[in-house]
């Protein structure tokens, strides 16, 4: 009886055993003891793992060598050996029983799906239609060489006056700053800010973060996981009651992001965090800039307490003039009309005020 493993990455749904076993290919489990205990539910991994390979098998399969989840096994192992592309290109093209017209394109695509799936990185499945994602550009290193140029980049924006208040959460950047918040599957798109700094794009999945943070055959490098999710901890604190139940009304993506815990004050330092700090700072940057444009802005916006209650005090105070002005004009109308009628009703009285 053939593995479940050779089952096409079409056919849904992944049964558990299935997902065990790759899990198991992809990353290892020998610390599945801490997996457990960390409450991981990779049921929206598998969405990305099927619709990712679905937009690589589009047009019948015909830009893609990989059929089975086996194929993508296969080429992971090769990843994990630290084996540079162009040497997997190599190998996949003996494994090919015919010759392909567009046989480059086939190899170069196979990788770059395997690849997308066991680091959720985009490395170039979104070519086959426009997505607005960031694909990383790898050419020839091993994957963890790449990706560990990648985001080893020294952070060089300047952060002395960045504060990372407790206001300053994923729940106020639309209700404060006017901030669409993108639900991504692209670990390279975290926290990047687009249209004109009116869309920030946050990576979700916190259970695959924490599958790599646990996992010492993860292809991530080092601290990545770990950071990506104290920057989850941060926007989504786990204490806070508001956040946990706008996630659960959020469908589609993984509910543990406002599970990662918060930070104490001595970790919402800028200087804790070195990957994501470029990002973070520019994200503060647009909120802090950003000012209440509607009433319900203003009522969420606490960032500054002595204008929040000076607003609020002003409003109270032109409701209140409005208020006593008709208050007023109905008595003024009310005895008006008293008067009016008490004189319909006494002509005498009319015709004797009219004479005096």
């Amino acid at each position: 009886m053939a593995s479940t493993i050779d089952m096409s990455l079409l056919e849904m749904p992944i049964e558990s055993h299935t997902q065990a076993e790759i899990c198991q290919e992809f990353w290892g489990n020998e610390y599945s003891l801490q997996i457990r205990s960390a409450d991981i539910d990779l049921a929206t991994f598998w969405d990305y793992y099927f619709k990712t390979s679905a937009l690589s098998l589009h047009d019948g399969g015909r830009h893609v060598a990989v059929r089975t989840h086996r194929d993508i096994i296969d080429v992971v192992c090769l990843l994990k050996a630290g084996v540079s592309r162009g040497d997997i290109k190599q190998r996949l093209r003996f494994k090919l029983k015919t010759k392909h017209i567009n046989e480059d394109e086939l190899l170069d695509n196979s990788i770059d799906l395997a690849a997308s799936l066991v680091v959720m990185c985009d490395c170039g499945i979104s070519s086959h239609g426009f997505s607005g994602s960031t694909e990383i550009q790898w050419k020839y290193d091993s994957l963890m060489e790449f990706l560990s140029k990648y985001f080893g980049d020294k952070p060089i924006l300047s952060h002395e006056n960045i504060k990372l208040e407790k206001t300053f959460k994923a729940r106020n950047f639309s209700r404060i700053a006017g901030l669409e918040i993108i639900w991504t599957d692209n670990l390279v798109d975290h926290l990047r800010l687009t249209d004109d700094d009116t869309k920030v794009h946050i990576f979700h999945h916190a259970s695959f973060l924490e599958y790599q943070r646990w996992s010492s055959q993860s292809l991530l490098p080092a601290n990545l996981a770990s950071e990506t999710l104290q920057t989850l901890a941060l926007l989504f604190p786990s204490t806070d009651f508001e956040t946990r139940k706008w996630i659960l009304k959020v469908p589609s993506i993984d509910p543990r992001v406002s599970r990662c815990g918060r930070l104490k004050t001595d970790l919402r330092q800028i200087e804790k965090f070195l990957i994501w700090r470029d990002r973070l700072v520019m994200l503060k940057q647009v909120y802090d800039e950003a000012q209440p444009k509607t009433l319900r802005q203003w009522w969420h916006d606490r960032r500054n307490g002595v204008q929040w209650y000076t607003f609020w005090v002003a409003v109270l105070v032109l409701i209140l003039t409005v208020l006593f002005g008709l208050i007023q004009s109905i008595e003024g109308a009310i005895q008006a009309y008293a008067s009016l009628k008490a004189m319909s009703d006494h002509p005498e009285m009319g015709r004797r005020m009219y004479n005096t």
